[in-house]
């Protein structure tokens, strides 16, 4: 070999060794940047190729009453989802389809073309539709459980619970107000790819569901029991009084806990295909009214406090009509009184008398003592869509806005405003703020967050709370008050009857056909533990508050006392034990009976509540009672024909209703 042709080769081979050195540093490079520099974003698009997620709708927490009884639950709830690319014929399947879902074959069609490789064909169905889809065995279509919100009670509580729509959210009601606390994080529905890119069996991936997940439960001050009776009562006095609806709020004066809040109409957020418009307000604490002379009290309350009068004082009544300025005052019912007490203004609901009581005030003082009692302001309850009503400020006040507002025309007030100012004279003078909501607890039952009962202010002393007491506890008991058919046997009852007249727009004055009555008071009124105020929005019969709204009153608190079996009559003590049970969360609360615990021999002799139980486990319950069931329809039980708490002794057969939902 020639000396130039060794010097080629030794040229070619240093070349060659530089390519390959060359080629493995650039090799190495780009492996380090693929595994290392580039890994995580490399994984993401392959996880993209092989998988999918839909998010479906994330489980709500669960709604409590004060004793553990669920309210608003999650239940699973099977949808349908397709595949349309492994559908070989999606017209024949379309066809089979859409009677048992009750679509037109068009819709599922346009649904399968719009879904490329995912799309739903139905969203929680009922079970037998389920079963009959899995029975097809066809190709492409796969059936996903569901969280769907139920609520096991019906119409219970509906205006207080409000609804959630079909995204999970809630759109009235405590579901709206607490949505962020009861809303968990939407589950993770992933479709699987083969290597081919074929769709494979879709899955709920749990460790993606579970990090996100952050709902927790709501425990309410709300006793199912009182709240059962105080809707049956309300709807029963409301049919029979021919009134356009009515409100019933009862209320732990102590503490500020709502028991109970009925609303008629009402309606079962189970089926809001059949929603009346307006029905889902909460109209306790969403509509302002004037309230007649259920006022009074506050205004004697003032009276009494800054000594301006005396149960004793005595004032002419004017035989019934009484000029002020321009106009002429007259008594309720063409009344006419001559000469009373401050003690029978109240026991007569006199206008003319309490409008003279108010001249002895003062429009200043008496304006100080209205915002004190929390009128013309919101009182803070933990529900959504509360107005403040309207009060005029006292410097535009004449001398007959003065007189008018000391009967209760002219001021506009909410059911939640008179029933908390009421509780502050039944509370020995102490305003407190009135709640709904105890707490919350998370899935493991540690608790987030409780609430405790808020004083706001002083408004009278106790001394003055005693003497108004006293009085209306004559408007009850004394024959000739107007508030004799709130009596109830054995027990001390304070109390004010109300009747105002609706203000006519399109007239421009106060209608006398078209009234709102009511009646307010608490017992036992020496050591009040509920206060109650009923109010019938234009009873057609018995329009005068001590004819229509008292018995009401009456009704309710006999079956408070009858089938809560509370120990107020033989020692008054506090109705709800507001002490946290260490015991667990969702026995935050007890009843207190005549041993001061629950006492499990006595309910056992009782009716009990069967609602949001299993035909199986209501049967078993009925069974250790000795109770004979009466089982309609399937599902959970939601309705009951004999109420809880009742004597078994009295009641041996009970019909329960049982729904799917």
């Amino acid at each position: 070999m020639t000396g130039d042709a060794k010097k080629w080769l030794r040229f070619r081979i240093v070349t060659l060794l530089l390519f390959f050195l060359v080629l493995d540093v650039a090799l190495t490079s780009r492996a380090l940047q693929l595994q290392v520099f580039s890994g995580k974003t490399l994984r993401t698009l392959a996880q993209r190729q092989h998988l999918r997620t839909v998010e479906l709708e994330p489980e709500r927490g669960v709604i409590y009453d004060r004793n553990g009884e669920k309210l608003a639950i999650s239940v699973m709830a099977d949808s349908v989802c397709a595949d349309p690319s492994k559908i070989p014929n999606q017209s024949e399947t379309a066809d089979v389809v859409a009677p048992i879902l009750g679509l037109d074959r068009e819709t599922i069609l346009k649904k399968f073309s719009r879904g490329r490789n995912f799309c739903w064909l139905a969203r929680r169905i009922a079970p037998d539709q389920a079963q009959s889809i899995e029975n097809l065995g066809m190709e492409g279509l796969f059936i996903i459980q569901e969280p769907k919100r139920y609520y096991p009670n019906g119409e219970l509580a509906g205006n207080i619970l409000g609804f959630a729509g079909t995204d999970s959210s809630g759109l009235e009601g405590l579901e709206m107000k607490y949505n962020s606390y009861l809303r968990g994080a939407p589950q993770k529905l992933v479709w699987a790819r083969d290597a081919k890119g074929r769709r494979l069996y879709p899955h709920i991936d749990e460790a993606a569901t579970q990090e996100g997940t952050n709902n927790y439960h709501l425990i309410l001050t709300i006793d199912s029991r009182i709240q059962y009776l105080a809707e049956q009562q309300l709807k029963q006095a409301v049919e029979e009084k021919g009134a356009k609806g009515g409100f019933a709020v009862v209320m732990d004066p102590k503490t500020g806990e709502i028991l109970a809040l009925a609303n008629e109409p009402s309606f079962d957020p189970n089926n809001l295909t059949q929603l009346i418009p307006g029905a889902g307000k909460n109209k306790a604490i969403t509509d302002c009214f004037d309230p007649g002379s259920t006022f009074k009290p506050f205004l004697v309350a003032a009276a009494l406090n800054e000594g301006a009068v005396k149960e004793t004082d005595r004032f002419f009544c004017e035989n019934g009509n009484y000029v002020v300025g321009d106009r002429v005052i007259h008594e309720a019912q063409h009344k006419g009184h001559g000469v009373l007490t401050v003690h029978d203004i109240l026991k007569y609901s006199s206008n003319i008398g309490s409008v003279k009581i108010g001249e002895r005030l003062g429009k200043e003082r008496f304006y100080h003592y209205i915002t004190s009692f929390g009128f013309g302001s919101k009182t803070g309850i933990d529900l959504p869509g509360e107005v403040s009503g309207l009060l005029r400020p006292v410097q535009n006040w004449s001398r007959i806005d003065a007189a008018t507002i000391a009967f209760g025309q002219g001021i506009s007030v909410t059911s939640i405003q008179l029933v908390t100012a009421l509780s502050a004279i039944a509370n020995q003078g102490v305003l407190m703020k009135p709640f709904i909501v105890r707490g919350f607890v998370d899935k493991r039952g540690n608790t987030l967050k409780m609430y405790s009962p808020t004083v706001v202010r002083r408004v009278v002393t106790p001394e003055t709370a005693k003497r108004l007491t006293a009085i209306l506890t004559d408007v009850v008991g004394e024959e000739g008050g107007t508030g004799k058919n709130a009596r109830i046997d054995n027990m001390a009852v304070a109390g004010k009857t109300g009747t105002s007249q609706k203000f006519d727009f399109a007239r421009n004055v106060y209608s006398s056909e078209r009234v709102r009555t009511s009646f307010m008071g608490f017992f036992p009124a020496q050591n009040p533990q509920v206060v109650m105020l009923i109010t019938l929005d234009e009873p057609q019969r018995d329009r005068w508050g001590g004819m229509a709204a008292a018995p009401v009153f009456k009704k309710i608190g006999e079956q408070i006392l009858t089938c809560v079996k509370t120990n107020i009559r033989e020692n008054p003590a506090p109705l709800i034990d507001v002490r946290p049970n260490n015991a667990g969360p969702l026995k935050l609360v007890s009843l207190s009976t005549d041993n001061g615990i629950a006492d499990a021999e006595s309910e056992a002799l009782l009716i009990p509540d069967f609602r949001g139980l299993t035909i199986r486990d209501a049967i078993k319950r009925s069974q250790k009672r000795g109770i004979e069931l009466r089982v309609v329809g399937s599902g959970w039980a939601v309705s009951q024909d004999t109420a809880p708490g009742l004597p078994v002794r009295e009641h041996k057969i009970c019909t329960v209703y049982f729904s799917n939902g």
